[in-house]
């Protein structure tokens, strides 16, 4: 059972994605106070848990709730997911650049680009297309 998130990010990910998961795994090792709750839309009960997600809309981009309440999209969300664990990562200075204002709308488009297609970029670069049975690890 899935439990009300209570950090000051709280990201709605595919844990179908094999991609999605080693992203997230990064994360949960670096999460060292707490600061991001990750939640797999794809986990049994999730739509009953979280009404307010609309399902279909979060397997189209990555969804993120701030601690206040509001919702952030898409590349916003891993730009502020990697600020609150590595300030002044290469990670950190790589998303910053994808938030830029003439930069923004190309990146942005990118991202959608490799949302829609996650399943087989993933396969080229892991050899799996999905997770298997809840089975994302990736060598």
């Amino acid at each position: 059972m899935l439990t009300e998130p209570t950090a000051e990010l709280n990201i709605f990910y595919d844990g179908t994605c094999p991609l999605c998961v080693k992203e997230v795994d990064i994360l949960r090792t670096l999460n060292h106070d707490g600061k991001l709750a990750f939640l797999d839309i794809e986990a049994d009960g999730f739509g009953e848990q979280y009404p307010s997600i609309d399902l279909n809309e979060a397997r189209q981009i990555l969804h993120g709730q701030k601690g206040d309440g509001s919702f952030i999209y898409g590349l916003d969300v891993s730009h502020a997911a990697w600020r609150l664990v590595e300030k002044g990562s290469w990670r950190d200075i790589g998303f910053s650049i994808t938030r830029w204002p003439l930069i923004r709308p190309i990146a942005n488009f990118a991202y959608i680009l490799f949302a829609k297609n996650r399943y087989r970029i993933s396969f080229l670069f892991t050899g799996k297309s999905r997770c298997e049975n809840g089975n994302c690890k990736i060598n």
